[in-house]
């Protein structure tokens, strides 16, 4: 599934591409995705201008004209294409998955612009549409999770706050969207390497150095990824469009019996199932 960092490139390709540009025409090849699209979607977006284009947590929300949200969640497979209007060449794969091709059997929503059109594909149709008719609602929706990392509150007094008396593993707090929002399996892992904390740690038992340090790296190796373009777990081939990169940097994620990267260390990656997900840390240098 993407995490922030690939939604916020996402986010980044959108505004880039179709901000302050008109829906001429929506076509809807398939309303059955997670949450069945609204009958009046077409209608209600149709003609709109897109404001603007922001991300919260793991989402993309998009304002319109009309003042209306719309809210998109990519799933575990869901990808937006940029394509020249009445052309299949890509111009952008705004994707987590990159792929060269686009297997017109899951384009389920197109938005056509002036000059583009807007592609959204999903073989597995674990994405969604949501639309918002008032700021209220909006905010509701959003109040249900938890803070972004990116947001001055999280901050050493917030975590600790949450934590310090809470039995459960510190790898699924990373992963609580009511704790802090758009962390994902990828990140918690290479945050608590960075953090030289054993994912398995009650979260009451980590100190206030542990604490302040999970702050730290978690705001660090997302920038980090963000600046790398993201991480894409599958190869990219691509006319123009550019992959991420950063799964280039893992340090543990996917790299179980390899060798721990930090200096000195001699230990390996390990890898465990921790609330059926696969976990990696350092056997050693994570305590």
């Amino acid at each position: 599934m993407p995490e922030l960092p690939e939604v916020e490139i996402v986010k980044q390709s959108l505004v880039k591409n179709v901000k302050f540009q008109k829906i001429l025409q929506v076509i809807v090849r398939n309303r059955n995705l997670r949450f069945k699209l609204p009958i009046n979607f077409k209608n209600i977006i149709k003609r709109q201008k897109i404001i603007n284009i922001r991300r919260f947590s793991k989402y993309i929300i998009i304002e319109l004209s009309n003042k209306l949200h719309c809210v998109l969640h990519l799933g575990m497979s869901g990808t937006l294409h940029i394509l020249k209007k009445n052309n299949n060449n890509l111009l952008t794969n705004s994707s987590f998955y990159h792929s060269p091709f686009l297997p017109k059997k899951h384009n389920h929503v197109e938005l056509v612009f002036k000059n583009l059109r807007l592609v959204y594909n999903d073989p597995r149709r674990f994405g969604y549409f949501k639309i918002f008719n008032s700021d209220i609602k909006l905010k509701n929706f959003i109040n249900n999770y938890g803070i972004e990392p990116f947001n001055k509150k999280f901050n050493y007094y917030y975590v600790k706050s949450k934590l310090h008396n809470k039995k459960k593993n510190i790898k699924d707090y990373l992963l609580d969207q009511k704790f802090v929002s758009g962390i994902g399996n990828i990140y918690a892992s290479e945050i608590l390497f960075e953090s030289k904390i054993n994912p398995q740690r009650k979260s009451c038992e980590l100190t206030d150095y542990e604490f302040n340090d999970l702050v730290k790296y978690t705001k660090r190796v997302l920038n980090n990824s963000i600046k790398k373009g993201g991480s894409s777990i599958r190869n990219f081939v691509n006319t123009s469009g550019n992959s991420g990169s950063f799964q280039k940097y893992f340090k543990v994620y996917d790299r179980e019996g390899k060798k721990c990267l930090k200096i000195n260390c001699k230990g390996k990656i390990s890898r465990i199932v921790i609330s059926n997900r696969s976990t990696f840390y350092c056997n050693i240098c994570q305590k």
